[in-house]
């Protein structure tokens, strides 16, 4: 590879260039924060084609808009086959993405940990993402990556599938989208209250604006008088109210305002990955290297 520290300052940034900007990013992330989640107990410790090299592939890929691994190997194949001459087989490749999971979890966890301006604003959004293995029509039937997957339904959609979802607990920003702060993934079952009483045990001093599947006053009190965290959300009727006086009109459509944008983030990490669709995933350690990778492709994409 051409050394990307003897690239003149006043050069150009060529998608070449990117890539060597991304691989020496890689490189240095794996060796002080990635590889301990990937030490191996076989005497194949260093493998001819690197964890390096297979962890920026599938990222750069996925930002090239290739959205399966089939896709992101013969993309690099075509491409770059110079670059990366000990590209092994596919299967060897897909095998490898797998095993890399808890790095892809940790290379997104690093990212997302990044933006996190504490300093700036204490206004945080939270919902959840459903990514769908299998749709309505199979979610029965389905059984890949069921240590993590099972049958649920999404009421925005008015759809059942087999699945997980993706918890965002996200930074408001001014005039554009949200930042993730926190990530978790939870089956698709899961009611969302239940992973956001683990999931936000540790938060403190901030605002969560959220919908009114969070609803619970016990947990809001326990969060407002031991985590100084207040949790608004849009006001519900009461048993026998026909509609909300007007005060709770314009309080509810406030909060349901300022929560809007986490669905503009999930639009965008859709549009950038298509995180939602894991139809080709057949095993765990798969589904979450497809998930993790994609958050962590989404952000390195903007800043490329």
């Amino acid at each position: 590879m051409t050394d990307v520290a003897n690239i003149p300052y006043n050069t150009i940034m060529t998608s070449d260039h990117i890539l060597i900007g991304l691989y020496c990013d890689i490189c240095q992330l794996y060796n002080t924060r990635l590889a301990d989640e990937v030490q191996r107990q076989s005497n194949n410790f260093c493998p001819k084609f690197t964890d390096e090299e297979c962890i920026t592939i599938y990222i750069w890929g996925i930002t090239k808009q290739k959205f399966d691994v089939k896709a992101v190997y013969d993309f690099i194949k075509e491409q770059y086959t110079d670059w990366f001459p000990t590209l092994p087989s596919y299967q060897a490749f897909n095998n490898r993405i797998c095993y890399l999971s808890d790095a892809f979890h940790k290379l997104a966890d690093i990212i997302v940990s990044e933006l996190v301006r504490e300093e700036i604003n204490d206004t945080y959004l939270i919902d959840s993402l459903p990514i769908t293995v299998a749709n309505s029509r199979r979610s029965s039937k389905a059984v890949t990556a069921s240590e993590l997957c099972d049958k649920g339904y999404c009421a925005s959609k008015g759809m059942y599938y087999y699945g997980v979802k993706l918890h965002v607990l996200a930074q408001s920003q001014y005039k554009t989208i949200p930042s993730a702060a926190l990530l978790t993934l939870s089956s698709a079952s899961e009611h969302d209250l239940a992973i956001a009483k683990q999931f936000l045990d540790d938060v403190k001093n901030i605002d969560i604006f959220a919908d009114k599947a969070y609803k619970n006053k016990t947990w809001e009190n326990h969060m407002e008088s031991h985590n100084n965290v207040e949790i608004l959300m849009p006001i519900k009727l009461k048993k026998g109210q026909k509609r909300l006086d007007s005060a709770d009109r314009l309080l509810s459509s406030a909060i349901s305002q300022v929560r809007q944008p986490i669905e503009s983030f999930f639009s965008w990490l859709q549009r950038k990955t298509r995180i939602q669709h894991a139809s080709n995933v057949r095993s765990t350690k798969g589904l979450i290297s497809f998930i993790y990778a994609r958050i962590a492709a989404a952000y390195i994409s903007v800043a490329m």
